[in-house]
């Protein structure tokens, strides 16, 4: 548990680096462009399905710099997409906070490990039973102002979870050997 906790303040420090700003910076601009132009809604689901690549920055984040940086591109991810491309309602603080955690799961998951399918599945899993799926299906209940019911919410995020649970963690696995090839001490 203690080798996880670590990884809170070793990605803090990192944070000191101009390199490490750079390139944290660049993924959230990352984030936010895929946010905005790489999602699709499948209509054949009733548009409970949002296919998106905006989790590719946050746990790319997560796996190069740690927890709080991938927080950070998750969390100002939402804020600055609704500055810039507000979608119709006013702002809701709860998916900023799904987005940090989103964060914190892939930093602590995957940051400083070998990002092996089983490591990847599990921080995919846990990030959607978590963040994805009960915090979610919360924040669209308590946003709709309790209708339908809270299950109905929890049953559409969990068949759109499962709709893109392969997809997603093998687009993480792919990703990950390139990223473990890059050298530490690029960023440091």
């Amino acid at each position: 548990m203690t080798h996880y906790l670590k990884k809170i303040p070793d990605s803090v420090f990192g944070l000191k680096n101009v390199r490490t700003l750079a390139a944290v910076a660049m993924l959230l601009a990352l984030r936010i462009v895929l946010g905005m132009f790489a999602n699709a809604t499948l209509a054949c689901f009733g548009n409970t399905v949002k296919l998106s690549a905006a989790f590719i920055p946050i746990a790319v984040t997560g796996a190069l710099f740690g927890p709080v940086p991938s927080a950070l591109v998750g969390a100002l991810g939402d804020v600055l997409s609704f500055i810039i491309a507000p979608t119709g309602g006013a702002y809701f603080p709860g998916f900023t906070i799904s987005g940090l955690l989103t964060g914190l799961i892939y930093g602590i998951a995957l940051y400083g490990e070998r990002l092996s399918l089983p490591r990847i599945a599990a921080a995919w899993a846990v990030n959607t039973l978590v963040a994805e799926t009960f915090l979610a299906a919360f924040w669209l209940y308590t946003l709709y102002a309790n209708e339908p019911s809270y299950s109905f919410y929890l049953t559409a995020r969990l068949i759109s979870q499962a709709i893109k649970c392969v997809p997603e963690i093998l687009i993480l696995f792919a990703l990950g050997k390139p990223l473990e090839m890059i050298p530490e001490k690029v960023f440091r």
